[in-house]
């Protein structure tokens, strides 16, 4: 096996992204248990990642302003899914569906940068934005057909839209 071959990880089976979401369903029912909070966990594989959604639950409160609380939250399912593997997870938490308005929203914000990009031939930056949201924008521009990439240092990264 050559060097590069080795540095280069093999993609996670559907076994092992099931188990993952197993591990992180049972710590986010315990959560929600200790919480005193009603709601069904679903799981699923989608793509190259785990995951787990919350649905039927009332209020915002495990979303928080701009899905502050649901970062945090899906930061301590991967450390409890790593805790138990021994491997980094890329699981996906949602909670009452906000990640997925959250995508929608996104997209228009990518388009619209698109168009902008298309109209002035300018690059057009992005404000900061998590990594979840970034991944979003840039699944949006490069569906269009533009580049993109992102820039600066975490808490304050941003995606800058580039021409073709």
């Amino acid at each position: 096996m050559t060097e590069a071959e080795e540095t280069v990880k093999a993609a996670p089976s559907v076994a092992s992204l099931e188990a993952e979401g197993e591990i992180a369903a049972d710590y986010v029912e315990g959560l929600l248990d200790i919480a005193d909070l009603d709601g069904d966990i679903d799981m699923d594989v989608e793509g190259d990642r785990a995951l787990v959604s919350v649905v039927g639950l009332k209020g915002g409160d495990l979303v928080g302003p701009g899905g502050e609380v649901l970062e945090a939250l899906q930061e301590l399912t991967r450390l409890a899914v790593h805790r138990q593997t021994g491997e980094r997870s890329r699981l996906m938490l949602d909670v009452a569906g906000y990640r997925e308005r959250r995508r929608a929203e996104l997209t228009k914000i990518g388009m619209a940068a698109v168009d902008d990009v298309k109209a002035s031939g300018e690059p057009k930056p992005l404000k900061a934005m998590t990594p979840f949201e970034r991944k979003v924008i840039h699944d949006a521009v490069a569906a269009a057909g533009l580049r993109s990439e992102s820039e600066g240092e975490e808490p304050r990264r941003f995606v800058v839209v580039l021409p073709a």
